[in-house]
C-alpha cells in the first residue's frame, strides 16, 4: 500500500476525531485534503485563481458540513461530491458573470459605434423599435441598474420571464445595431 493509500484510508478516523472536537485530527485532515480538492478541480478548471477559490470554498463546505459524514462510509466520495458541486457552483459564477460582461460590452458597442452626441438618440430610436415589455426590462435591467427581482416585481413578471425576455431584447438590439450602421 502507497504512502497516499494509506493516508486516505485514515480520512475517516480523522473527521471522526474532528467531529468529537480534536483540533489536532481536523487540521491534519484539511492540509491532506487540499492536494485532492486541487487535483478533483483541475480536472474541470484551467483557471488557477478559480481552482483555488474552489479548494476555498470545498473547505468551507466540508467545515460547514462535516456533521453528515459518517465514519462508517468511504470519505472519498463523499469529499467527491462537495468538489464536484463546489466546482459546478464556480463554472456556472463564472459564466454568469462572463455573460453579463459580453452583454455589457455589447450595449457599449451599439452607443461608441455612434458620434458621442448623437449616442443616446441612437440608443433611444434602437430602444423604441422593441416590443414594450422588452424595452421595459433592458431600461430597469440596464439603465436604472435594477435587479432581476426588481424588475419582475416592477412589471409583474417572474424573474425567468424577465431573463427571458431580457435575453431576446439584447438579442434583437443586436440584430438592430447591426442593420443600423448599415443604413
Amino acid at each position: 500500500m502507497q504512502k497516499s493509500e494509506a493516508a486516505r484510508d485514515e480520512w475517516p478516523r480523522l473527521m471522526a476525531l474532528a467531529q468529537a472536537g480534536d483540533q489536532q485530527a481536523y487540521t491534519r485532515l484539511l492540509k491532506a485534503l487540499v492536494p485532492v480538492i486541487r487535483t478533483l478541480a483541475r480536472r474541470q478548471i484551467a483557471d488557477e485563481v478559480l481552482v483555488d477559490d474552489v479548494i476555498q470554498d470545498v473547505l468551507l463546505t466540508v467545515h460547514r458540513v462535516r456533521h453528515t459524514y459518517d465514519p462508517s462510509a468511504p470519505f472519498l466520495p463523499w469529499l467527491m461530491a462537495i468538489a464536484h458541486a463546489r466546482t459546478v457552483d464556480a463554472l456556472r459564477k463564472r459564466g454568469r458573470h462572463w455573460q453579463r460582461e459580453v452583454e455589457s460590452e455589447d450595449a457599449s458597442l451599439l452607443i461608441a459605434s455612434s458620434e458621442p452626441s448623437q449616442a443616446p438618440e441612437e440608443l433611444s430610436a434602437l430602444l423604441n423599435q422593441l416590443p414594450d415589455r422588452q424595452r421595459q426590462v433592458i431600461e430597469h435591467v440596464h439603465l436604472r441598474e435594477m435587479s432581476l427581482a426588481e424588475t419582475a416585481t416592477h412589471n409583474n413578471l417572474t424573474v425567468s420571464a424577465v431573463k427571458s425576455l431580457l435575453h431576446r431584447a439584447l438579442n434583437n438590439l443586436r440584430r438592430l445595431g447591426a442593420h443600423h450602421g448599415r443604413s
